[in-house]
């Protein structure tokens, strides 16, 4: 299977760019983007949007559709970008959740870019979250409350409830809830 990195290169060949002319487009250093599709080092996903657009593909090119139902692990460089929402990138980290009950996904949440109040919304089901990095802003009920690298809540959906960043940093944490988005 080929991975990211041997796609972009591949793809990049075939449209004719050097890797000189991606690392300027992309603001990259030509060594990073050459080790990336060597598989050396890893892309964050913002990065590789930007190689998409300058290829003139669309980010989920590079993501392989076929995996097998037999994939209980999601390695990190695969974990398929679900959607992209405001400031909000999530990502999988289930290989194949449509047959599942729950739905574990990455969430990287950009710095806000308004300070515009955030309203909660709930919707049926339960959910647990368990942040990685950076501080992220919970509201229930209407109160606000600052989640720490290595806090994690868990509250039913059912009560009104939203996430914000209102730091100048991205914040990371783990959403797992129930049921599926499948």
């Amino acid at each position: 299977m080929e991975s990211i990195g041997e796609s972009v290169k591949k793809l990049r060949k075939d449209r004719g760019y050097t890797l000189k002319d991606i690392s300027k487009q992309a603001n990259l250093s030509i060594g990073y983007l050459s080790q990336f599709e060597r598989g050396i080092t890893t892309i964050a996903v913002e990065q590789l949007a930007k190689i998409a657009d300058i290829l003139g593909v669309s980010i989920n090119y590079f993501f392989d559709e076929s995996a097998t139902r037999e994939d209980v692990v999601t390695r990190s460089y695969d974990q398929p970008v679900l959607r992209i929402i405001n400031q909000n990138i999530y990502k999988s980290l289930s290989s194949n959740p449509e047959d599942k009950g729950m739905m574990p996904k990455l969430v990287e949440m950009l710095p806000s870019q308004n300070t515009e109040q955030v309203t909660g919304a709930p919707h049926e089901g339960e959910e647990f979250i368990y942040v990685l990095e950076g501080i992220l802003t919970l509201i229930i009920d209407g109160t606000e409350q600052q989640v720490y690298p290595g806090d994690s809540a868990h509250y039913m959906s059912s009560r009104p409830h939203n996430w914000a960043n209102y730091t100048n940093k991205m914040v990371k944490f783990i959403a797992v809830h129930t049921p599926s988005d499948f």
